[in-house]
């Protein structure tokens, strides 16, 4: 919804924060909402940058789900205030609020900004203490410098909140900041971090930490990579993306857009991106991705390929990766 957001994540697959909010006004939005509507999806999610920085995002959300789609709300909980929490309950199916890390340490280095780990926990207390109840639950990235905390976030963080209903821990994806040459030698999962992502033995353990009533579930999110078997057997994922000023992304995690849905047929976009996913430069580009370090490479390759010229121009631009100064909290 917004490419505006208080935090400068290492990982940031947007880069939110860093470049501008291209965010629609209200009228554009619930344009939006209905052009979403028309497409019948079996749900919706609002992300940023940070969401809850959009007004109006109450009115969109509730636009959606009048029309009997599930709405979820993906926020780092940094701008969440008490007397919003029963109109966000009223109006999302699910809210995930991003947690990075089980110590403020580790969260507030992977964030990028200090404070924002208490600000998260702040939120879940929020969230917890609701006179509408609302299914809330933890997403949590996995990098190299985190991944040692997945136990404690069952242990020490999950039982803080009664309510929490989810753990979801997915493996970072080389998109946007992710992407750039030294991310993935130094932050991206190891391939074998990652295959236990994708495995049964870890969530499984980590189910075992968990509070009974807190459900538990990893991915190493190769589903996202588009890779040409993935499409070929239908588990590639299957989402329209659309960005703050309604531009269309092909894929999900990659750069390049196939049209507008504020001025395009919603369903003449999915089909442009649809057949994107079977583009000979995608198929011949993720076909060989065997390792983490393969599937950053081929990320820049499709960024660049399928990017406009400010698109590239922003790649070009890019910080060198190096782990943030934490910025002070104001």
């Amino acid at each position: 919804m917004t490419y505006a957001c208080p935090l400068r994540c290492v990982h940031c697959y947007s880069e939110s924060g860093r470049r501008p909010a291209r965010r629609l006004d209200r009228a554009e939005l619930l344009r939006v909402a209905d052009a979403l509507v028309s497409l019948r999806p079996a749900g919706v999610a609002l992300s940023g940058g940070e969401p809850l920085l959009v007004p109006g995002i109450v009115e969109v959300a509730a636009r959606i789900g009048r029309a009997g789609i599930p709405v979820a709300l993906y926020t780092s909980g940094w701008t969440l205030r008490p007397e919003q929490v029963d109109d966000l309950a009223r109006v999302f199916a699910r809210i995930s609020v991003s947690v990075d890390g089980a110590t403020a340490a580790v969260h507030d280095r992977v964030r990028g900004r200090a404070g924002s780990f208490d600000r998260a926990m702040a939120a879940l207390a929020l969230l917890d203490a609701a006179e509408t109840p609302v299914p809330f639950g933890i997403d949590f990235v996995a990098v190299r410098s985190n991944f040692h905390q997945l136990e404690q976030l069952c242990t020490d963080v999950a039982p803080r909140f009664p309510r929490l209903g989810q753990l979801w821990l997915g493996a970072a994806v080389p998109s946007g900041l992710a992407s750039r040459a030294g991310f993935a030698e130094h932050e991206l999962l190891t391939d074998e971090q990652a295959r236990a992502m994708g495995g049964a033995e870890l969530p499984a353990r980590l189910r075992s930490l968990a509070p009974a009533t807190v459900g538990v579930g990893t991915s190493d999110n190769l589903t996202l990579q588009m890779h040409p078997d993935h499409v070929a057997n239908g588990t590639a994922f299957r989402a329209m993306q659309i960005e703050p000023d309604g531009e269309v992304r092909a894929m999900a995690i990659y750069e390049g857009t196939v049209g507008n849905i504020r001025t395009e047929d919603p369903m003449v976009l999915w089909n442009r991106a649809v057949a994107r996913w079977s583009d000979p430069f995608v198929t011949a580009t993720l076909g060989p991705v065997r390792t983490m370090r393969d599937w950053a490479h081929a990320a820049r390759r499709i960024d660049y390929h399928f990017g406009s010229a400010q698109v590239r121009a922003r790649i070009d631009n890019r910080p060198q990766f190096a782990l943030p100064l934490l910025e002070v909290a104001r």
